[in-house]
């Protein structure tokens, strides 16, 4: 490692040169420190209680999306996109109710998003709820339907109804 460090402290002129191991994590303290030291303070463009600039609709289908992937891992293809139909607050309840569909191109992908006696959409719904009931501070109660929509990934219209 010195061999390779020496002879790009040769080619380049860097300020400071910090190895890290990738593997074991060392340097990375030294590395965060030096970073925070050469940081400039700059405009504040957003409010600082302001997480995101995507829209709460965005977030929930962005979510239930990962969540397929993470499930259905190579099975499924991209070609499965989330439309969140309706989010209702029910305050009584301290509970959001939301209503989702998952658009896939085939029926053999719509087989395989909901598994052998639903157990795959349920493990679906599972963590996205889970991981939305963090997100939102309240229970969630998610609906999630799978519709066929024969080349949908082909088609303009559905295309941009569906946010792409």
């Amino acid at each position: 490692l010195l061999p390779v460090i020496d002879h790009y402290r040769q080619v380049y002129d860097f300020e400071t040169i910090i190895p890290v191991s990738a593997i074991k994590g060392d340097g990375l303290d030294r590395l965060l420190d030096r970073l925070k030291e050469s940081l400039r303070p700059g405009p504040q463009f957003f409010p600082l209680d302001m997480k995101t600039d995507q829209s709460e609709v965005a977030l929930v289908s962005e979510i239930i999306r990962e969540k397929i992937y993470y499930h259905t891992s190579k099975e499924l293809p991209y070609s499965s996109a989330v439309s969140v139909d309706k989010m209702e607050e029910i305050p009584a309840k301290n509970l959001l109710a939301i209503a989702a569909r998952i658009h896939v191109e085939r029926e053999s992908q719509k087989a395989v998003l909901i598994g052998k006696r639903g157990r795959m959409i349920k493990a679906i719904g599972r963590s996205a709820r889970l991981e939305l009931e963090k997100m939102f501070g309240v229970r969630i109660y998610l609906d999630l339907i799978v519709r066929v929509e024969k080349n949908w990934t082909r088609d303009t219209r559905a295309l941009r109804r569906l946010g792409y």
